[in-house]
């Protein structure tokens, strides 16, 4: 079931032998790029440096080319081969298993809880002083990472083996059987209680895990479990691969109370949301300001001007490490600034983007169709780069043909001698800059990506932190447990103070309006945050979300009569613009929603490893 088991087992077993074979000195002398084992577990900063190892593998977070928001309704990823579209055109099988990102690969996910049990084994009975309770800190460190790294399996594959030890060589039996949904659950929460406990009080160093990440962490798996997808029952009725399965205990809880699982994500929830040294800007009676909202979001995103006391679990970069976590510019920017336009947000994310009054945007309103980025939710212009949308200055090469520095992904007319021509922005995919990498949809992503225009995306690093775990999320949590449980005026009142932060006005809805308008809000809170690939799952919503065609926007610009332009920019009074949704080229991605897909597969290699593994249903 572990890849390498018996390999890693040997290595480290070597590592920690002493050769007694021959006095020669020089057989007897230790590498100079390893340390023993034994080594390790007798020196306090060698122990910490193993359990800060540990944190590898979380990788980049949510920070590489390729992200998960482009498995849903939130981007489409652009370039082709890399295993995206196995996954939006339910093409996955446990011979493909289409794109993984570290964080949550099966094998390296064991890797790390196997280093986890490694650490809490010998913290168990150290060789070193135990001087300011470190062992303490350390054990808490690895619980909470164990933790995190079986939710990632969780979240992905349902039920896993729960190894809670380490092999050494000569054990009897290697393979190890899936454990039910509510026992990993219950392992989960176990670690976090411990993290938590271990971590109260300590002031721990950004990126390290804390009290409030390992509580954090324990609301977001109960929020999970309380879940339609996580109830056995529920699932059979919304999903045929459900219902076919004969062992729905792997997926989902077979007994017990959804009310009950509902309670304990709220009481988890408000455990976070106690620890009152957390939070930004959740204390205003009314809304902010358009400008406001939006600088207060950004601030989040970007981590700074106190934005960053959201954020209860990150991954730091550090531009001089040069890391792929801050390439986000290069890697999701326009190619007008020689970006690589990756994952671009869809036309049906933008839609779900309310007015700055509340309501909802509609194509059918004329004033809404002729100005579709005017007076929307200021997280709107915080998340995304759409035509017209101010942007950094442009490089020295293109500076000359926009001088606006403003986004362009239509087509517009301009003057040329004496008659029109109609040319393409300086960002779609018939740009005279870098057309190969334009975006198909005719947005791009601006959230994570420093705005300093110090930063030349193409060719320097930033040092946004991805979050893992941030305050909002468990007032989020909170406010839909609160919804579940029928307590509506504590879920209103928590959103709301989301709203306000953001700028927008209350929220009066109740029943399944509430419930609704609940999930839109979390959707544009936390999104390109690796959190709705999990949420239209757990609410089996998939099929009408994730399954859906992608939608692109396509823009024409024609000058008003009279009206003159040999550059082209942005300008109401001088152009007429006329935008059109347009359904995505099915070449290049034709999504579709298959059932088997709310569980990855298993791959094949651990199926062929491990004879006691039960594969997911529909593959």
């Amino acid at each position: 079931m572990i890849r390498n088991v018996k390999t890693i087992s040997l290595v480290l077993a070597i590592g920690a032998m002493t050769v007694t074979s021959c006095n020669d000195n020089f057989v007897n002398t230790l590498p100079l790029d390893q340390v023993s084992g034994s080594a390790v577990w007798s020196d306090a900063p060698l122990a910490e440096a193993f359990v800060t190892g540990i944190y590898a593998g979380l990788d980049m977070g949510g920070f590489r080319e390729e992200q998960l928001a482009s498995t849903t309704d939130e981007t489409q990823f652009t370039h082709p081969g890399r295993g995206i579209t196995t996954i939006t055109e339910g093409r996955a099988n446990p011979a493909d298993q289409g794109w993984s990102n570290n964080p949550h690969e099966w094998n390296n996910m064991y890797l790390r809880i196997r280093a986890c049990n490694l650490a809490l084994e010998n913290l168990a009975k150290p060789g070193f002083a135990n001087t300011n309770n470190i062992v303490e800190r350390l054990t808490g460190e690895a619980k909470f990472l164990r933790a995190y790294y079986y939710h990632q399996l969780v979240r992905f594959y349902g039920g896993v083996p729960i190894v809670d030890k380490t092999y050494g060589l000569g054990a009897a039996d290697y393979t190890v059987p899936r454990n039910t949904m509510e026992e990993c659950i219950n392992f989960i929460v176990k670690d976090c209680d411990d993290a938590a406990t271990l971590l109260k009080g300590r002031a721990m160093a950004l990126g390290r895990a804390n009290e409030a990440a390992a509580r954090a962490l324990k609301a977001r798996i109960l929020t999970y479990a309380a879940s339609d997808l996580y109830d056995a029952t529920t699932a059979k009725q919304k999903s045929t691969a459900h219902a076919a399965f004969s062992k729905p205990e792997l997926l989902g809880y077979v007994s017990g109370s959804r009310t009950e699982r509902w309670q304990k994500a709220k009481a988890a929830a408000k455990a976070v949301l106690d620890l009152t040294a957390y939070g930004s800007q959740l204390n205003l009676s009314a809304p902010a300001t358009s400008a406001a909202g939006s600088e207060n979001y950004m601030n989040i995103a970007l981590a700074r001007n106190g934005g960053e006391k959201d954020i209860l679990f990150s991954r730091l970069f550090n531009n001089i490490k040069q890391e792929d976590g801050g390439r986000q510019g290069l890697y999701n920017g326009p190619n007008g600034y020689h970006n690589w336009a990756g994952n671009t947000p869809i036309q049906q994310l933008v839609d779900d983007y309310e007015m700055m009054d509340g309501t909802k945007f509609s194509w059918s309103n004329p004033t809404h169709a002729s100005a579709p980025y005017v007076n929307r939710d200021p997280r709107f212009y915080a998340s995304i780069l759409y035509d017209g949308a101010p942007w950094k200055p442009r490089t020295a090469d293109v500076a000359a043909k926009d001088p606006a520095n403003q986004i362009q992904t239509g087509q517009y007319e301009v003057t040329s001698g004496s008659g029109k021509v109609s040319v393409a922005g300086l960002d779609t995919r018939k740009s005279t800059v870098e057309d190969w990498n334009g975006s198909y949809t005719g947005y791009y992503m601006r959230k994570f990506i420093d705005p300093n225009p110090a930063i030349v995306d193409q060719n320097t690093w930033q040092q946004i932190p991805w979050p893992f775990l941030r305050y909002t999320e468990a007032a989020l949590n909170y406010a839909e447990a609160c919804i579940e449980l029928g307590e509506e005026a504590e879920a209103r009142t928590w959103l709301n103070k989301i709203r306000f932060r953001a700028g927008m006005p209350a929220i009066t809805a109740s029943g399944d309006a509430l419930r609704q308008q609940y999930r839109n809000e979390r959707r544009v809170e936390l999104v390109f945050e690796e959190h709705r690939y999990h949420d239209a799952r757990r609410w089996m919503i998939a099929p009408t979300t994730l399954g859906r065609k992608v939608q692109w926007i396509s823009i024409n610009g024609t000058l008003k009569p009279g009206k003159s332009v040999t550059i082209y920019k942005y300008d109401p009074t001088n152009y007429d613009y006329t935008y059109r949704v347009v359904e995505g080229d099915p070449g290049k991605e034709n999504r579709a929603w298959l059932d088997k897909m709310y569980f990855r597969p298993i791959s094949r290699d651990e199926m062929n490893r491990n004879n006691k593994l039960v594969q997911n249903p529909g593959y």
